[in-house]
């Protein structure tokens, strides 16, 4: 692969006598939109919250776009600028209301001039399909509205990866469809590196261009969306489908 987005050579990480992440070596292509699934504990949510250093790593390297994460201060900056993430729980301000959570960190991070940042939210949340909840907060939203918001919160801040860590896991059955439609889209656009754990195998096959399967902190196979679930060569992996595809 020339020149990944994405690299991780070698990574280690304990929870005191835990080992969460085992030898994990993995390059992602720019544009390329990654699944990651497996058990709970497997350590898939951990892995991607190292690639915004939300988790430090005892043993190997992470080098997002040719910036490597290490003990520089300046070098998480420049990470979590081009990285956005949305987390299973919303993690919305809120006193803010949806537009002000929008512009917050345009506006203090970027350094973008107040109208500037409310223009680009309100282009993300339209494309998110919420622009009449621009005034209203959090708290008035449904959990699938507040998790769209938290993706146009994540767009606002143009970044070159969007890292999804279980986004549908919170919310109520009939609520996990317009989240994934709104993954869907943006996954069609040409130029978003995509990693997300999540359990829905249907967005999986739909949207990857990898899947990958993690078991016991480790990366135990990895194939194109039609080979992992049609011809699986772990048993391991077999097991784990066998559970969820039903």
């Amino acid at each position: 692969m020339s020149d990944p987005i994405i690299r991780m050579q070698g990574v280690n990480k304990w929870y005191g006598k835990f080992h969460v992440l085992q030898d994990i070596d993995l390059e992602v292509a720019r544009g390329e939109r990654i699944v990651i699934c497996g058990p709970s504990g497997s350590g898939k949510s951990t892995l991607i919250r190292c690639l915004n250093r939300l988790e430090e790593i005892q043993q190997g390297r992470i080098v997002i776009d040719g910036t490597e994460l290490d003990g520089d201060l300046r070098h998480v900056e420049q990470v979590r600028r081009d990285v956005g993430m949305v987390f299973q729980h919303f993690n919305l301000f809120p006193h803010l209301t949806v537009l002000e959570n929008l512009t917050l960190g345009p506006i203090w991070v970027l350094h973008r001039p107040k109208a500037e940042a409310e223009a680009v939210a309100r282009r993300y949340l339209e494309r998110v399909r919420i622009s009449e909840q621009a005034d209203k907060y959090p708290g008035q939203l449904s959990g699938g509205q507040q998790q769209r918001v938290a993706i146009a919160r994540a767009l606002c801040m143009a970044p070159k990866i969007m890292l999804f860590d279980e986004p549908t896991s919170a919310l109520d059955p009939e609520m996990v469809k317009e989240v994934l439609d709104v993954m869907v889209e943006l996954a069609g656009e040409e130029g978003m590196t995509m990693l997300s754990v999540t359990h829905e195998m249907g967005f999986a096959r739909r949207v990857a261009d990898r899947v990958i399967f993690m078991d016991g902190g480790r990366i135990v196979e990895q194939n194109t969306p039609d080979a992992f679930f049609d011809n699986p060569q772990h048993e391991r992996t077999k097991l784990f489908l066998s559970q969820i595809l039903h």
